[in-house]
C-alpha cells in the first residue's frame, strides 16, 4: 500500500484545514488508519485512529476539534482539524494498520510521506 497526504499549508490560528490521504496498490477497506504528527523536535505522537468499521478515537489534545473519516469507495482518509492552534504546527503523516489496537499503540503497518501543516499565531 502506498499512502500520500496532502491537503497541509499555512493557516492563522482558529482557522481550518482538511488534510486527505490517497492510497494506491491495495483498498483501505479493511485498514484502520491513523494520522499522526511530529513537531519541530518533538516525537511523533498519535492524532487519532479511525477503524474499518467507522469508530474513532483521538488524542486528547485534539478532541473535539478534529475529526477523521473515511472514504472506502475513493480509498481515502480525511483529517478535518478545526480551531486550530499554534501548538498544532507539525508534519502531519497517515498510516494503515491491520489492527484497530495496533493501529492505537502506533504500530503501523504501511506509512505515507507527510505533509506540512504551519499555524501562525
Amino acid at each position: 500500500v502506498q499512502l500520500q497526504a496532502s491537503g497541509g499549508g499555512l493557516v492563522q490560528a482558529g482557522g481550518s484545514l482538511r488534510l486527505s490521504c490517497a492510497a494506491s496498490g491495495r483498498s483501505l477497506r479493511f485498514y484502520a488508519m491513523g494520522w499522526f504528527r511530529q513537531a519541530p523536535g518533538k516525537e511523533r505522537e498519535l492524532v487519532g485512529v479511525i477503524g474499518w468499521g467507522g469508530s474513532t478515537d483521538y488524542a486528547d489534545s485534539v478532541k473535539g476539534r478534529f475529526a477523521i473519516s473515511r472514504d472506502n469507495a475513493k480509498n481515502t482518509v480525511n483529517l478535518q482539524m478545526n480551531s486550530l492552534k499554534a501548538e498544532d504546527t507539525a508534519v502531519y503523516y497517515c498510516a494503515a494498520a491491520s489492527q484497530y489496537v495496533a493501529a492505537l499503540k502506533g504500530t503501523m503497518d504501511y506509512w505515507g510521506k507527510g505533509t506540512l501543516v504551519t499555524v501562525s499565531s
